[in-house]
């Protein structure tokens, strides 16, 4: 299993890759369009993510130690962002999750190039993938 931060530099390698933010809006959109679809039991109201613009919908379970999130959204770009992240936290512990810096989102310039609006929606999401690390660590006492 990859660390978090080894996940996070393969992402900055993708990205540098393209000098083009429209290649790199591309790649999110092709991302997103890999993304599992999330099982409509799980599009409920208290997986929605606050904050976002466009409807994001967040599932964290936890066996064996670790969190493994899945999600989906309505906005391909958005959807794109939630599966980098996924990609780089999911199937790690609680403690590993909160202990990392997503030094990716700087890197590979996500913060210069989304809308206030997007980029408040990409907060939103590292916030609830964060908040659902404390919560099953206190649950599981880690």
């Amino acid at each position: 299993m990859k660390s978090i931060n080894e996940l996070q530099d393969e992402v900055i390698d993708e990205f540098s890759g393209f000098d083009d933010w429209m290649d790199r809006y591309q790649m999110l959109i092709d991302l997103g369009n890999e993304l599992e679809p999330l099982d409509e039991k799980y599009k409920t109201e208290s997986n929605l993510i606050d904050g976002c613009q466009s409807r994001v919908w967040l599932q964290a379970d936890y066996h064996d130690g670790v969190i493994d999130f899945q999600a989906e959204s309505d906005a391909l770009i958005v959807k794109g962002i939630v599966a980098l992240l996924i990609r780089v936290l999911s199937g790690h512990t609680p403690k590993e999750i909160l202990d990392t810096d997503l030094y990716f989102i700087d890197r590979i310039g996500l913060h210069d190039h989304l809308s206030p609006t997007r980029s408040n929606g990409l907060l939103a999401m590292v916030k609830q993938m964060r908040m659902y690390a404390v919560a099953f660590g206190m649950k599981n006492k880690e």
